[in-house]
């Protein structure tokens, strides 16, 4: 790419520091989608020397690029996301793979196919360490932040994927049991509705 398709590019997921998710970081603000994926890359490159037998420069271009969509469609929370916005997004990462250079769409374009598909070892371990890093940061940010639904979901989400690795099994079990600490926590406050969530 030369300098100036580069730069375009880069304006086009620029939106993706300034898009908001459902998450708020321990500072009481709102993370932003670009601060998830870079976490959630930090996430996986920390685990590589426990995945030797995966190819991990793919996992780690998965991860920096799995919520591209995300800059032309923002976020929407796993829990009320239909079909029909899986398909929006995946018209707004075509979107993006269209300004791209074909030798750029090329390298690109497979990798989101491998991620929809989730049935390479590679898309696996991407899609259960996005899912535990999301409960990482709704633990880290607090009870105060949770809907309702999260005190379960916290206990929930991504359970099935995650059982694809033992090591993302471990990781997600001690997730789920630092998000029923917090929950024990707030139980205890004058007044809490969780006793039927422990």
């Amino acid at each position: 790419m030369n300098p100036k398709e580069l730069i375009e590019f880069l304006r086009l997921v620029e939106p993706l520091k300034c898009n908001t998710r459902h998450n708020w970081t321990s500072s009481g603000r709102q993370e932003s989608v670009a601060e998830h994926t870079w976490r959630l890359a930090v996430l996986a490159m920390l685990m590589e020397p426990e995945f030797t037998d995966l190819d991990m420069n793919k996992v780690l271009r998965m991860c920096l690029i799995h919520d591209w969509g995300e800059a032309v469609t923002g976020d929407i929370p796993a829990f009320v996301k239909t079909g029909e916005d899986e398909e929006v997004e995946e018209e707004a990462i075509n979107f993006l793979l269209s300004k791209l250079p074909k030798s750029a769409s090329d390298r690109f374009a497979p990798l989101f196919k491998e991620m929809s598909l989730c049935q390479s070892k590679e898309a696996k371990l991407v899609k259960s360490l996005d899912k535990i890093e999301t409960v990482i940061q709704h633990n880290e940010a607090g009870t105060s932040t949770w809907l309702p639904l999260e005190y379960d979901l916290n206990l929930t989400y991504g359970n099935e994927i995650c059982d694809s690795f033992p090591e993302t099994k471990e990781l997600r079990n001690q997730v789920r049991e630092d998000s029923k600490k917090l929950m024990e926590e707030e139980k205890e406050k004058p007044g809490s509705p969780l006793d039927k969530h422990l």
